[in-house]
């Protein structure tokens, strides 16, 4: 399997991102194309993951159907109509498929990310770790690494063009967006987290956390872009869990772990990947993708 590092649709491109490419279709539809670029601490890598952008289609459609009645979702209600339009699309580069493209109505998309937390682990750990605290959030005293947090938090952060996201507080995205949107939104991110994590659970997964977008489609607040993947989510076998420790994952954290010890600054030019990585890397998006929809 080639992966697929770029794509070039004979479609107007409108953006080039981290991991999609969005062309326009028509004036209410994009194409969003996931590529199988990977990004680690928002620097995109030069090694793609094969099969990883058909992964990430994949689930995000998964739960997009399954999570509707929760939030509402960008994907069109015809969209049985555009299966055809993305099989000729995908004819247009050798190494593309339908899989790896997805046709959404056109948002307006909110400028924050809305991360919600269930166990304290990465850059939360840290925070804790100095302040007691997780963005804005005070925490009980004595918590162990990825210990499961007594409710999940919503712990917004900015949505940079270049360069590091950065954690804010409630209220500082409430500055951005205004309070109104800022607390339905940290509702709708809420939501769709219990509901998703309550589903992985009983098939052995726990999401340890994860990041959404949303945006307003007739004046209604919409999920868009990705939903409970593991390129925005911590996915941990339920049944290795131990607090104290970082946990065995089903996601991109295999490989933020191998730039760890390598001990890259987490600057651009980022290292090449190798092999063992790359192919560990991709049995873990397949492994995710059966557990979680089979």
């Amino acid at each position: 399997m080639s992966p697929v590092s770029q794509t070039h649709l004979n479609l107007p491109l409108i953006a080039r991102g981290k991991v999609r490419d969005i062309y326009e279709l028509d004036r209410e539809h994009l194409v969003i194309v996931t590529s199988d670029r990977l990004s680690a601490f928002d620097v995109v890598l030069p090694d793609p993951i094969p099969g990883k952008g058909a992964v990430l289609t994949k689930l995000t459609r998964f739960w997009m159907d399954k999570l509707a009645r929760v939030v509402p979702n960008h994907l069109p209600r015809e969209r049985q109509t555009f299966d055809a339009m993305k099989t000729e699309l995908a004819s247009q580069e050798p190494e593309l498929t339908a899989d790896h493209i997805e046709i959404v109505r056109k948002a307006k998309v909110f400028p924050i990310e809305c991360v919600v937390r269930g166990y304290i682990t990465g850059s939360g750990w840290k925070d804790y770790q100095k302040t007691g605290e997780v963005c804005g959030y005070k925490l009980p005293a004595g918590l162990k690494q990825c210990a499961r947090l007594p409710e999940p938090l919503f712990t917004p952060s900015t949505k940079a063009t270049t360069g590091h996201d950065e954690n804010i507080s409630a209220r500082q995205a409430a500055n951005i967006i205004g309070k109104e949107a800022a607390d339905r939104l940290a509702e709708a991110s809420l939501a769709l987290y219990r509901a998703g994590a309550e589903w992985a659970e009983k098939r052995g997964i726990l999401i340890a956390d994860t990041k959404f977008e949303f945006g307003v489609i007739d004046g209604g607040i919409h999920v868009v872009d990705e939903v409970l993947t593991p390129d925005s989510s911590r996915f941990w076998p339920a049944d290795r869990y131990e607090p104290g420790r970082d946990q065995p994952s089903f996601d991109k954290q295999i490989v933020r772990n191998h730039l760890l010890d390598i001990g890259w600054n987490k600057t651009p030019p980022a290292p090449t990947l190798p092999p063992e990585i790359i192919s560990k890397t991709s049995q873990a998006y397949q492994e995710i993708l059966r557990r979680l929809t089979e």
